[in-house]
């Protein structure tokens, strides 16, 4: 197997709201330099199954215990810190300081977003929209009143990307393109 695409400590990092294709374009992108993916809602996965309870018990936890939050971002840390990854979730450029990287911010219309939730969860419409805006403000408030941080200031992201205007190849083609860029500019890779 060839050696990893990544210089060492390198990262990037993949953000937005529910149904962006985030995840899709991370693993892709991760597949595609062989490196590892690492996302925010498989620590909440494993943090679950080391609590001993489903992910709805631990979303409602959540809501009220702050240390899940905050096991989440120490883990997302530690891999931020190691480098060489693709970091995927809502608030992982807020908590990957410090190291070299290219963070991407990935959106769509609200509409398009429930229609995909819809779609891959396969629930009625209706249904996934009602449950992506109670997500939304559930987090929205929730990384307020912890952090202080408001997910709609996008300012700290490199580039914000439309993902309804193109297909999910188109997308993940855009965005390594944009890496194979960044990493040729500034570690003279190729």
């Amino acid at each position: 197997m060839e050696k990893p695409t990544f210089p060492k400590g390198f990262l990037v990092t993949i953000s937005g709201p529910p149904g962006s294709g985030k995840s899709h374009c991370a693993s892709r992108l991760a597949e595609l330099y062989r490196i590892p993916h690492h996302s925010a809602g498989s620590i909440f996965r494993s943090i679950a199954k080391e609590r001993g309870l489903s992910i709805e018990e631990l979303s409602k936890v959540s809501a009220s215990d702050p240390s899940v939050d905050r096991e989440i971002d120490l883990r997302t840390e530690g891999y931020a810190r190691a480098g060489g990854c693709i970091l995927e979730g809502r608030l992982v450029s807020w908590f990957s300081g410090g190291v070299p990287k290219l963070s991407f911010y990935l959106t769509a219309p609200f509409e398009v977003r429930a229609r995909r939730i819809a779609e891959r969860e396969g629930i009625p419409i209706e249904e996934a929209v009602i449950r992506t805006k109670d997500r939304q403000e559930n987090e929205r408030q929730r990384y307020l009143s912890i952090y202080g941080i408001d997910i709609s200031d996008l300012s700290g992201y490199d580039f914000v990307v439309n993902t309804s205007i193109w297909g999910k190849d188109e997308i993940v083609a855009l965005l390594k393109s944009v890496i194979d860029l960044y990493l040729t500019t500034h570690f003279g890779r190729r």
